[in-house]
C-alpha cells in the first residue's frame, strides 16, 4: 500500500516539471470544461491544485488552492499571486470559511481513502455549495500506461481505477447528492483538426468512450421547518372562463400565496374577468398586468418582475394542471429536494382529449433528447407547471445572455439555465386534465419546429462546447 509520505515524495520530485505539464493540451481542455461548469465570481477552493492554473482560470471572487507538495505550492504562489495557497494534505486542511465551488481535478485516482476526503469536504461547504470533480475512465487504463512508457503522459504511482457507479456510491456514502455527469475528451493530444473534431463534434455521441468523467454533486439537503412566501404567475390568453376557478381553487401555501395574472392580448374577456375576480376576492392577494410583448416566456418574466414571494410558481390558466396539486410542488421545494421542480404529465393516465396522440409521442421523444442535453433526467419538457426559488431564478436571469433570448415558451429558458448553473432538477408527476373552457393555444407543427430549434440551441451551448 502506498503511504502518504511516499506519494508526497514522488510529487515533490516532479515539482520542477509541473509547469510544463500544466501547459499540455489535455490540461488546457480540463480548464476549458471547468470554466463551463463553474461560473465566474464564485468562491472556489481546489484540492490538489498543483501550480494553480485551474483555479486561476475560473476567475473566482476568492480562490484558494491546496496541495500537499510545498515545492508545488511555492510555484503556484509565484504563478498566481492573486490567489491563496496552502501546503497541506487535502484531508487535513480545515478552512474557517465555506465555498460555493469545491473542485478536485484528477485527484480521486490518487487518494488512499476517497470516502474520507469527500466526508471531510463538508467542512468547507454550505447548503448550496457544489462539488465538481473529474477522474479517468477506467477503460483508458492500458492506453494511459502505454502513453506513460513513451513519455506522452506524466508518470503516476499506483492509482485507483474508479467507475461511474463507484463514484456515485462514494458520494452517497459521504453525504453528497449527485446532480449530473459529463463525459469529455476522446483525443487528449493536440492534433490540428482531429482533436477539435473528436472532442467537440463526436465526444457527445460517444460518451462511454471518453477519457474523463466530470461529476457535479451538492450536499444532501437537510430536513427543515422553514416556510416561504409563494408567488404563482398565471399567464392568461383567451382564458376568461378559467379565471374565477383559478382563484377559488388556489391553495394558500407556506407563509402566504399571491396570485399574479399576466394577460396576453386576449380576444375574449380575460382582462375583464381578472378585474372582476380581484374585486370579488379581496381576501386574496391578486396582482394583474397586461403583457407588453409576445409569448408565454415573456409573460412569465413580466409576472416574476412583480412577484414578492421567495418561491416562484408557474401555472397555466387552462387549469389542465389543477391548482390543488401545487402543494406537492411546494413540499418538494420547501424540503430542498430540488432547486427546480418540473411538472410531468406523462406518468398518470390522462383524461380523453387532454393530449393528442402525436403530441404525446412528440413529448416522449423530446424528453429523451433533452435529458441527454441537460445531463439530468427530464421526462416532460413542456409541462407549464414549474417551481423554483427567487434566488435561483435571479441567477438564471443573470446568466441568460449565455443562451440568448431564444425561447418563446419559457420552459427551456429555465431548464437550460438551471442545467448550466448545476441546479438540481426533479420531475414531479401530476394529473393532467382536459381543459373545460376555450381552445388550446398550441400550434402543433409550428411548435414542433420551435422545439427542434430549442434542441439546436441546447446542443450548441451545452454539449458541443
Amino acid at each position: 500500500m502506498l503511504t502518504l509520505d511516499r506519494i508526497r515524495d514522488f510529487y515533490e520530485g516532479r515539482a520542477h516539471r509541473r509547469i510544463q505539464e500544466a501547459e499540455r493540451y489535455y490540461h488546457r481542455l480540463i480548464r476549458r470544461y471547468y470554466q463551463f461548469l463553474v461560473p465566474p465570481n464564485r468562491k472556489v477552493i481546489e484540492l490538489g491544485c498543483g501550480v494553480g492554473d485551474l483555479v486561476g482560470a475560473l476567475q473566482p471572487s476568492r480562490g484558494v488552492g491546496v496541495d500537499f507538495s510545498q515545492s508545488v505550492i511555492d510555484l503556484a504562489r509565484r504563478r498566481h499571486p492573486e490567489l491563496e495557497f496552502h501546503a497541506s494534505e487535502a484531508g487535513a486542511f480545515s478552512p474557517d470559511e465555506s465555498f460555493d465551488y469545491l473542485i478536485m481535478s484528477d485527484l480521486v485516482n490518487d487518494l488512499p481513502d476517497v470516502q474520507a476526503l469527500l466526508t471531510h469536504l463538508h467542512q468547507a461547504a454550505h447548503g448550496r455549495s457544489r462539488l465538481v470533480l473529474n477522474f479517468f475512465n477506467h477503460l483508458w487504463h492500458p492506453v494511459l500506461k502505454t502513453a506513460e512508457r513513451f513519455g506522452l503522459k506524466a508518470p503516476t504511482l499506483l492509482q485507483n481505477w474508479l467507475s461511474h457507479p463507484d463514484m456515485l456510491n462514494l458520494l452517497d456514502l459521504a453525504g453528497w447528492e449527485w446532480i449530473k455527469t459529463e463525459k469529455r475528451i476522446l483525443w487528449p493530444v493536440g492534433t490540428p483538426l482531429l482533436s477539435g473534431l473528436l472532442n467537440r463534434g463526436l465526444a457527445p455521441f460517444l460518451s462511454p468512450l471518453c477519457l474523463t468523467l466530470f461529476m457535479v454533486a451538492r450536499p444532501k439537503p437537510r430536513q427543515t421547518d422553514r416556510h416561504y412566501a409563494c408567488s404563482v404567475v398565471i399567464p392568461a390568453r383567451n382564458e376568461a372562463g378559467n379565471i374565477e376557478a383559478a382563484v377559488q381553487r388556489m391553495p394558500e401555501m407556506g407563509k402566504g400565496t399571491e396570485i399574479i395574472f399576466v394577460e396576453g392580448g386576449s380576444k375574449d374577456e380575460t382582462w375583464e374577468a381578472i378585474q372582476t375576480v380581484k374585486t370579488r376576492h379581496p381576501e386574496r392577494t391578486i396582482k394583474a398586468i397586461r403583457q407588453t410583448s409576445l409569448g408565454k416566456g415573456n409573460a412569465v418574466r413580466e409576472g416574476f418582475a412583480l412577484a414578492g414571494g421567495e418561491l416562484f410558481f408557474i401555472l397555466d390558466a387552462d387549469l389542465t394542471v389543477s391548482p390543488e396539486q401545487l402543494p406537492k410542488f411546494y413540499e418538494v421545494a420547501q424540503q430542498r429536494t430540488a432547486e427546480l421542480v418540473n411538472g410531468v404529465r406523462l406518468v398518470y393516465p390522462m383524461e380523453k382529449q387532454a393530449m393528442r396522440l402525436l403530441n404525446m409521442v412528440g413529448n416522449k421523444c423530446f424528453s429523451l433528447v433533452f435529458s441527454w442535453l441537460l445531463g439530468q433526467r427530464i421526462k416532460d419538457t413542456l409541462c407549464g407547471t414549474k417551481v423554483f426559488f427567487r434566488d435561483d431564478y435571479e441567477a438564471i436571469s443573470a446568466n441568460r445572455a449565455y443562451f440568448g433570448e431564444f425561447d418563446p415558451f419559457g420552459d427551456f429558458d429555465l431548464l437550460f439555465g438551471a442545467a448550466k448553473l448545476n441546479l438540481k432538477i426533479v420531475d414531479l408527476p401530476i394529473r393532467y386534465q382536459a381543459r373545460t373552457y376555450g381552445e388550446t393555444n398550441i400550434q402543433r407543427w409550428r411548435h414542433a419546429w420551435l422545439l427542434l430549434k430549442m434542441v439546436a440551441v441546447g446542443a450548441r451551448r451545452l454539449k458541443f462546447i
